[in-house]
């Protein structure tokens, strides 16, 4: 029995990027594969769609309006009805085989965003640091960048390499954007029976880390020395993400794929690729606003 409970049944193809929006009381969130960014409303329960010219991976909201988007093709500013607006930074990697994943917004306003290996073997992805000096390679020699998360203080950063399962954290610094001190957080060991492996994630006010597990059925929560704290079953075998919103900021959204699943999953899991929430004792960090000037 899982704790979450059907919000919107989108069927996604590759639900990702929850994103809440304090100022809108929207949770926004993407279908990557389709090239859409919609927008919840749960007062009301209604959704918009706004459809863009290319795969979409991670958003964040803007200080002027609209978002940051990692596209394929790069990093770009769109318009509140997604329109490109600005190209900032081109994908540096061959886009035949790579496009922008995850990212967030982090405390002093840069854009931090990672991009997969689509080949799943050449190790060709990277998370990247966007600022107005430019894009700057964090880490490299990735299959997938996911898992992108900031500690409350914004002196720690997480960041998983999903193929690898492992979740890393490196110490960081808010005033330049620097890394150092990379450590290995949580290490997952794929078995038979079980492939979950770390993909999208959020962090608490307490400082804890919480990861979906694509492939695991479930979300689990971890203290900030790395200990497995709780987990949380999920009505799809493959959540993909977690953000916190909610006016109190302690609905926990979770998003999910159904793209590439076998019939007979999909037919035991027949809400894959929607949006689930659940209710937590502990509220969620808000998300910053991406600021081009940072």
């Amino acid at each position: 029995m899982s704790a979450f409970e059907l919000v919107v049944d989108t069927r996604s193809q590759l639900g990702e990027c929850p994103l809440w929006s304090p100022a809108e009381q929207l949770l926004h969130f993407v279908d990557i594969k389709a090239g859409h960014i919609h927008s919840f409303e749960p007062k009301t329960g209604a959704l918009g769609s706004m459809t863009l010219p290319e795969e979409v991976g991670c958003i964040g909201l803007s200080r002027r309006g609209g978002f940051v988007a990692g596209l394929r093709s790069g990093i770009w500013l769109l318009d509140g009805q997604g329109a490109p607006v600005e190209k900032l930074a081109d994908n540096p990697e061959d886009q035949q085989i790579s496009r922008f994943n995850d990212g967030m917004v982090d405390p002093a306003g840069r854009f931090i965003a990672g991009t997969v290996d689509e080949t799943r073997e050449k190790g060709i992805a990277s998370l990247y640091r966007y600022d107005r000096r430019g894009l700057e390679k964090l880490a490299g020699g990735l299959l997938t960048s996911n898992g992108v998360a900031f500690s409350p203080d914004g002196g720690t950063l997480y960041h998983s390499d999903t193929l690898r399962y492992t979740v890393f954290a490196y110490d960081y610094d808010v005033a330049t954007g620097a890394v150092s001190g990379k450590r290995v957080f949580a290490r997952f060991t794929p078995t038979e029976s079980d492939k979950g492996r770390p993909d999208g994630a959020a962090v608490d006010v307490e400082g804890c880390y919480w990861t979906a597990l694509f492939e695991g059925g479930r979300v689990q929560r971890y203290s900030p020395e790395g200990v497995l704290l709780a987990e949380f079953q999920t009505p799809v075998k493959c959540p993909t993400m977690v953000t916190f919103g909610g006016a109190d900021m302690k609905t926990l959204y979770l998003t999910s794929a159904r793209v590439g699943r076998p019939p007979e999953e999909l037919a035991e899991f027949p809400h894959s690729g929607s949006l689930f929430a659940m209710r937590t004792d502990v509220a969620g960090v808000a998300k910053p606003l991406f600021n081009p000037e940072s």
